[in-house]
């Protein structure tokens, strides 16, 4: 069972995903019946492999139950007028004709907690795409919502990391039929945790296409959040789903997870590269759409703060001080962006 508390604060400790098994085995041949290569146009459903990247089924058998990934428990005591409660129920928002977002109502750091980040549903006629997961807890009601919008069932889910709020309803999923897949170096990430009941069969590296119902959704592996983060990219709507690369509410501050191999100076090399791709609207692991220009002026505004922190780093400030300047200055650095000061400091010395 996975064990989540939330308070008011919310710490970057929330996604780690540490400490037990080493590197899952890898083939890089195929268990199920999807040829390696396709000398024409791929049959509808099938998952092509890039020549330049390795997609991998580990030798795990798919368990049914429920992924435990992480408990986690707020220990700073500097909460503002005791615990949230979450809100209502998350809400199904249309961003394109075929594709959906199930965000939360209030995006509050509560309801991450209580229901996970967003979820993005492509439609197709011949299944769905769902891009990340939520938690097991609130499944039912993610299952209803896609009920809501076609008679489909989920034929691939992709998660963009490791981490509970975007993982924690994968093997649900899996267990009625879904084939889950997720970077290899995140599913190495994941079978750290404490105690992962539950692994996904597939993983790539580098970069894969999904064919679906005459539809394709290709998936990029990035270094920022985690070591390991998966975007996704539907061409057809021009629709980029960036996970934890990006949020975009005002109250759940954007993070990176050192333990997990993040990295803000990779943050940024990796959001200069997509920007440089073909696409209007752009869902974030938390928060609503947004469109390129203001990516644009997140990554404007997250650069900025790098710099102040080389900068009063060069002058030998505290993390205290550090952490006081960037919230006066940016509005960013309490928590749990707090918990990041420490590693950017080490990161931009």
């Amino acid at each position: 069972m996975i064990d989540y508390r939330f308070g008011d604060d919310f710490l970057s400790s929330l996604f780690r995903l540490r400490l037990k098994s080493g590197r899952p085995k890898i083939s890089t041949q195929f268990t199920h019946s999807v040829p390696d290569t396709y000398n024409s146009a791929p049959p509808s459903g099938a998952l092509l492999v890039d020549n330049y990247m390795k997609l991998s089924i580990s030798k795990a058998i798919l368990a049914a139950g429920i992924l435990s990934l992480l408990a986690v428990s707020i220990t700073d005591a500097r909460q503002r007028g005791g615990p949230q409660q979450p809100g209502a129920l998350p809400k199904l928002t249309k961003v394109r004709d075929d594709i959906y977002l199930i965000e939360n109502a209030g995006q509050t750091v509560a309801e991450i907690g209580a229901y996970g980040g967003n979820i993005t549903l492509a439609l197709t006629d011949e299944g769905v795409i769902a891009v990340d997961s939520k938690n097991e807890r609130i499944h039912e009601d993610v299952l209803a919502k896609i009920k809501s919008l076609t008679s489909q069932p989920v034929k691939y889910l992709v998660l963009t990391h490791n981490h509970a709020d975007h993982a924690a309803g994968a093997a649900m999923f899996a267990s009625e039929g879904a084939q889950v897949l997720i970077t290899t170096a995140d599913r190495e990430n994941m079978a750290k945790s404490r105690n992962p009941g539950w692994l996904p069969q597939w993983t790539y590296a580098g970069k894969a296409t999904l064919f679906l119902g005459g539809k394709q959704a290709q998936l990029m592996e990035y270094r920022g959040h985690t070591r390991g983060d998966t975007v996704v990219l539907f061409p057809h709507a021009r629709v980029l789903v960036m996970g934890d690369l990006l949020t975009t509410a005002d109250t759940i501050p954007l993070i990176v997870n050192y333990d997990d191999g993040g990295s803000w100076a990779e943050w940024t090399r990796s959001v200069d590269s997509l920007l440089q791709m073909d696409w209007e609207t752009a869902i974030p692991g938390h928060g609503p759409t947004v469109t390129k220009q203001q990516v644009r002026e997140i990554r404007a505004k997250m650069v900025a703060i790098q710099e102040r922190v080389r900068s009063m780093n060069r002058e030998r400030k505290g993390p205290d001080e550090i952490s006081k300047q960037l919230i006066s200055e940016f509005g960013w650095g309490s928590a749990p962006a707090s918990n990041n000061v420490a590693g950017m400091i080490r990161e931009f010395q």
